[in-house]
């Protein structure tokens, strides 16, 4: 096994040990970007020479004896979404392919404040939008497991380098289930944390209310440790939760006896593939034996989610994009135009893929005159009901387990055409982005060769007992 194939966690103890260097651990990184990347295409940029001298640092504190960050040397992979200061930061669009942040987002200034090696911006669906990572400027991300299907998305770049060994750990986001979906697709951990828990400052925005920074991992450990890190409240972002209680890791290893968990009926009924549905039920047994209460819940609004959700998000999608004009950053239109009016619409033409276009012109239509209280008024008060289902859940359960996708992964091309069957992929997991809601996806075996996962849905702020469970499940099912 190659340093690269190994978890974080392992690292971490391998490094504080003076067994392995940073720079091993790097270079083991690189030597599978270059082996594997022309095939599972989940990177947009690699930092290999800032990452070098980024591992020698990490390095020296280790040969002075310090006492260095938790994840001091560890490789981490950033969705092409977080601003990097001075490093190509595009959304995997055209209309930022060559935009140069002034600044680091605040999860990545944490990170590189805590040592760890920032190795690339990997690939996604065009500011966030789509459920395949295919929707991209360079192409799109293959699964490592099957390359033949999809890595998932948006955050499928991210998921794609963690579970081929591209990187150790990496930042994804999540509007409707963008961090959770890819995860579940490539057989590993992926988390939202609960909405303001990680500062959005540096994120740019698809869904100003939706949008969460969340961590990729092998392990539930590993996402544990990168969590810790980079969550915190922050000044620069008026949503960012003033919540210090950031210790994950020291309850990881708690018992769950006694812990209520919830099965929502909505579900579990039509649409789940019969084969996802045993395997999370097997899931669930294990947990119960080792002390934890099933309890069946229901969610009465969960079929109004995907129909709400995509109406308040391609509504301030509409809003959020509006800054691209050419103007003042990004892609300009040239020598195609006589006045300021047609330089927006042709940089928009040409800087806008088919599906961006598609919901900024839904979200702009639902905000208009005569529609907004029809359409984006009546799917914030769906929200509202949402999330007052889970308020009532969570009175009677202390977590929720739902499946996270109703597929298997499926075929490179084969919903391309289909938008709306696209769409429901996202069936599970939008819910918790208009509730606020943390929520993490787990492996659980695979299916006809194919990764399935499971997903922990859990109170506000209450990432610790989500952290938990999924711990104690891989610790179980010796994952």
């Amino acid at each position: 096994m190659e340093l690269c194939d190994h978890t974080a966690a392992h690292l971490c103890t391998l490094l504080k040990n003076g067994k392995i260097s940073s720079k091993e651990i790097t270079e083991s990184v690189f030597q599978r970007i270059d082996k594997r990347e022309k095939v599972i295409n989940a990177y947009i940029s690699v930092f290999r020479e800032k990452a070098l001298l980024q591992a020698k640092a990490a390095d020296k504190k280790f040969s002075k004896k310090e006492q260095p960050s938790l994840l001091n040397g560890i490789p981490i992979a950033l969705k092409d979404n977080v601003c990097t200061r001075d490093l190509t930061t595009t959304c995997g669009s055209n209309i930022l392919k060559n935009y140069l942040p002034p600044y680091d987002a605040t999860a990545v200034k944490k990170a590189y404040q805590h040592g760890m090696i920032g190795i690339g911006k990997t690939n996604m669906d065009e500011f966030g939008m789509g459920s395949s990572t295919e929707n991209s400027i360079v192409g799109p991300t293959r699964n490592p497991v099957n390359t033949e299907y999809v890595a998932g998305g948006s955050s499928g770049g991210s998921a794609a380098a963690v579970a081929s060994g591209e990187t150790v750990l990496a930042l994804g986001t999540d509007t409707g289930g963008s961090v959770r979906q890819p995860a579940a697709f490539c057989g590993i951990v992926g988390i939202k944390p609960t909405y303001g828990r990680v500062s959005r400052y540096g994120l740019i925005s698809y869904a100003s209310s939706l949008d969460q920074i969340g961590v990729l991992g092998r392990t539930v450990e590993d996402c544990t440790m990168l969590l810790q890190t980079i969550c915190g409240p922050d000044r620069n972002d008026s949503t960012s939760a003033d919540i210090q209680d950031n210790d994950f890791l020291s309850s990881l290893n708690n018992n769950i006896k006694g812990l209520k968990i919830g099965l929502p009926n909505e579900y579990f009924n039509t649409g789940l593939d019969k084969k996802i549905k045993d395997n999370i039920l097997k899931a669930v047994q294990l947990l119960e034996k080792n002390g934890a209460d099933i309890i069946d819940i229901s969610l009465p609004h969960a079929d109004y989610a995907i129909s709400a959700y995509y109406l308040i998000a391609t509504a301030e999608a509409s809003s959020n994009l509006a800054r691209y004009d050419g103007v003042r950053f990004g892609l300009r239109a040239k020598n195609c135009y006589d006045d300021i009016k047609e330089m927006y619409e042709n940089t928009r033409y040409l800087g806008f893929s088919t599906e961006v276009k598609r919901r900024i012109m839904l979200g702009t239509y639902v905000l208009s005159a005569g529609h907004y209280q029809a359409y984006y008024l009546k799917a914030q008060k769906i929200r509202t009901l949402i999330k007052q289902d889970f308020e009532q859940a969570f009175k009677k359960v202390d977590i929720i387990i739902s499946p996270v996708t109703p597929t298997l992964p499926f075929k490179l091309g084969e919903k391309a055409s289909n938008p709306l069957e696209m769409y429901l992929m996202d069936l599970y997991t939008v819910s918790l982005n208009m509730a606020g809601l943390p929520g993490m996806s787990v492996p659980c075996g695979t299916i006809d060769g194919l990764p399935a996962g499971f997903q922990i849905i859990g109170k506000p702020f209450d990432e610790k007992t989500v952290l938990q469970t999924g711990h104690l499940y891989q610790q179980l099912t010796g994952a």
